[in-house]
């Protein structure tokens, strides 16, 4: 449902305008037998005041409703002592209709919030509806309005009712109509992942699918797709306890199966807040969330990446972000699409380590994301407080991070000016999905910044470790290097963005203790190169993670683009995973080396709304090579001892059942192209490849891509075994839980791959 406004036009209007104000369902609206020319004088008489003015709002389209914005200050009210500079005015009227849709006249009363306060300068709407208009009173408490004082007007007695933003802002998404909503959908995607990893057991009922939890049974109808991937009816689902129905709760389903979960006890509290915090990221979502796939499809790059709906895909808790106040969401998550000003600190260099990208000098990374003039002043601001600028480094700090953390859990190095306060950075940043890393949006060129953040989020408070970052560009630099240089991956299109500079600070007395602790992960900030620069004319960017997206009506924003591409749906998937696949298969088997390739991971380039190349980033924390390949000094910790069985999960795992099995999914519900045609290309793609690199054969044979099964790799028992860390990250891979066998979906091309092997290795004949 899309809610628009426009200024209304009464040669275009009048008519239906008059139909609306005089009905007798619209007796408070004060024009009951208004003729034609009356309505058009008092409707006139607004568009001439420059303190009022009326405006025409559309649902998909159709006309729907009529709002009206005023100066509180000239008119009936402007002699009320209450009134605040920042008050503005609104009276709504919804359409009368004898089919009244629920929910409808909140979302419209939502809307034109949204709209009152799209206005920074506005502070507060106020309004005068009758006193005896319940209806309209219940409407205004459920946004935050609450009533002042009854107010004798010319023409009523008005209840006078105020709104602050931060009252709209903070509870218009937590009502019991919106919290169902949320809790439907959470508790089938906890239905759908944990019957994926084998946790719960669906049975077949004969007109759908049942799991029991404790002592509730849930029923609903489905599908199951490759790789045991259910597509559950959300609406379809129901809940009952003891032969009565229930709400669904998914904090109660969790509760109901901890046994089978295996979520210690001491653990439980924190993933049952995580929960909790991503039903309120859902809810605020699924109020503010209005822009459609359709309009996605011709959205800019930080557009797309707001208007995101899901955290990551397979994780139920995944928007966990404890420690976060409701006024801090509405001002950090990335789903509100807030521009946020960074804080900037200068640390003492003798207690810190700045690392740095081959072709970047210290001076020119300073310029580049701070500018000439903003470095001066930091010179200028520490040396009034007597400290010689030499001495320190500067670096980028959440502005959460700064007042919950560095100034009070550091307040010691801060006062001895170990720390010092320079201010707020240049230009305005915004969150990405993974909510520590910020894009410059009033300089796109300049670098993503990475930064610590001390909350809890989805098995990990998530700091940056200075230690383990002090490689960071120097890894970068070598994978950078090795994806240049190779042929194959130049003509896929595919090159990462490295992280040219890390800093942290370790003066502090947590690191001088024996154990490690989430306190050294404090201070630190890492700088990512800007993918802006390597677009050519035409194309444009969107994170991966969109394709897994559908709007709050249920419309994928995949299925959308194959749609505006014009394509046949084999040829656009075909395409991208040319794009995306195809460079993973070749990395792993030419050099043994691994990415962390989930959606939020890669940028993809479009050019005419299919995805033809990739850009692959968080190279630092998430890259391994799994085999002997030589590797210089300072690059060898991404060196990982992997058992054979697992490093195929680099693929299996990462990107057949990490990302491929939800796009196959919604391509094939949408209609859009068959379960098996999509996996049939996956297996093309990776069978292509393997026939265009015959000197690629033995390690192919190893990896055995098309094997008829792979390890079944669970991502959401890691969380649920430990809600504070999910995995040592200097030993993924004997952190991870199994849960058997998964039947490979490339697998039916098996033999046709080990015939060419086959004809391939077979030897010549003597005097061929």
């Amino acid at each position: 449902m899309r809610l628009t406004v426009e200024p209304l036009d009464l040669s275009r209007d009048l008519a239906r305008l008059h139909a609306w104000v005089t009905h007798p369902r619209s007796v408070f609206w004060g024009m009951q037998g208004a003729s034609l020319e009356q309505v058009h004088t008092e409707y006139a008489r607004i568009a001439d005041d420059p303190h009022h003015e009326a405006l025409l709002g559309r649902v998909d389209g159709s006309p729907a409703f009529l709002m009206e914005r005023y100066d509180p200050f000239h008119g009936p009210l402007a002699d009320l002592p209450e009134l605040r500079a920042g008050d503005v005015g609104m009276h709504l009227l919804v359409a009368p209709t004898d089919a009244p849709v629920p929910g409808f006249t909140s979302a419209v009363m939502r809307r034109v919030m949204e709209e009152c306060f799209a206005d920074p300068s506005v502070r507060r709407v106020v309004v005068e509806p009758d006193i005896r208009n319940d209806k309209i009173a219940r409407l205004n408490a459920a946004v935050g309005f609450r009533v002042v004082r009854p107010v004798d007007l010319p023409d009523k007695t008005a209840a006078f009712s105020v709104c602050a933003r931060a009252d709209f802002q903070g509870n218009e998404h937590l009502t019991p109509t919106v919290m169902e909503q949320a809790q439907r959908r959470l508790v089938a995607k906890a239905i759908v992942e944990f019957s994926h990893e084998r946790l719960l057991t669906p049975t077949a009922t004969g007109t759908g699918w049942r799991v029991v939890a404790g002592a509730s049974a849930y029923d609903f109808t489905a599908r199951v797709h490759a790789l045991e991937h259910w597509v559950i009816d959300a609406p379809s689902l129901t809940r009952t306890v003891d032969g009565g129905t229930r709400p669904l709760d998914a904090q109660e389903l969790v509760v109901e199966c901890q046994d089978v979960l295996g979520i210690p006890a001491a653990l439980l509290p924190t993933y049952l807040e995580e929960i909790a915090s991503t039903l309120a990221s859902s809810a605020w979502k699924l109020v503010h969330h209005r822009t459609s796939s359709a309009d996605l499809v011709h959205a800019g790059y930080q557009e797309i990446e707001a208007a995101m709906s899901e955290g990551h895909p397979a994780f139920v808790a995944n928007n966990g972000r404890i420690g976060f106040s409701a006024d801090d969401f509405a001002a950090y998550a990335p789903e509100t699409g807030s521009d946020i000003r960074l804080l900037w600190i200068a640390v003492r260099r003798s207690e810190a380590h700045l690392a740095l990208a081959h072709d970047v000098s210290e001076s020119a990374h300073y310029a580049a994301e701070l500018g000439e003039a903003v470095v001066t002043d930091f010179e200028a601001r520490l040396m009034s407080l007597g400290l010689d600028p030499v001495d320190y480094l500067y670096l980028p700090v959440h502005p959460w991070q700064w007042t919950h953390r560095l100034a009070i859990t550091f307040a010691p190095d801060v006062a001895r000016r170990s720390i010092v306060l320079l201010g707020e950075g240049p230009g305005a940043h915004r969150a990405q999905q993974s909510i520590r890393t910020f894009f410059p949006i009033e300089h796109p060129t300049r670098s993503y910044v990475k930064l610590a953040l001390a909350i809890q989020n989805m098995g990990f408070v998530r700091g940056l470790s200075p230690t383990y970052m002090a490689a960071t560009p120097a890894i970068n630099d070598w994978v950078a290097s090795v994806v240049s240089d190779d042929k194959t991956l130049a003509a896929c299109g595919f090159s990462v963005l490295r992280e040219h500079a890390a800093i942290g600070w370790t003066g502090d007395v947590f690191h001088r203790l024996a154990d490690t602790s989430p306190y050294r992960k404090m201070i630190a900030a890492l700088w990512r190169e800007s993918p802006m620069e390597r677009l050519a004319p035409g194309e444009r960017l969107a994170t991966m993670a969109s394709l897994l997206h559908r709007d709050r009506d249920g419309v994928a924003l995949a299925t959308e683009l194959v749609r505006a591409s014009g394509l046949p749906a084999e040829e656009w998937v075909a395409t991208y995973l040319r794009a995306y696949l195809r460079p993973l298969v070749h990395c792993l088997l030419a050099y043994d080396l691994a990415f962390m390739p989930h959606g939020e991971n890669l940028v993809m380039v479009l050019d005419g709304h299919v995805p033809t190349r990739m850009l692959m980033k968080d190279i630092g924390e998430e890259v391994a090579v799994m085999g002997d390949l030589p590797l210089p000094p300072e690059v060898e910790r991404i060196r990982a001892d992997v058992p054979p069985d697992v490093r195929a999960l680099a693929i299996h795992t990462d990107v057949f059942d990490g990302f491929l099995r939800y796009l196959a999914a919604i391509l094939d519900e949408d209609g859009v192209l068959a379960s098996s045609t999509f996996w049939a290309l996956v297996a093309d793609c990776v069978i292509e490849h393997e026939r265009s690199h015959p000197e690629l054969a033995e390690a192919a044979a190893a990896y055995d891509l098309l094997r008829t099964t792979f390890r079944h790799s669970c991502l959401n028992r890691l969380q649920l075994r430990n809600t504070l860390q999910m995995v040592d990250l200097t030993d993924q891979a004997e952190s991870l839980i199994f849960a058997g066998e998964l039947d490979n979906p490339i697998a039916s091309s098996r033999s046709e791959v080990e015939e060419g092997r086959r004809l391939v290795t077979k030897p010549e004949p003597v005097g061929a």
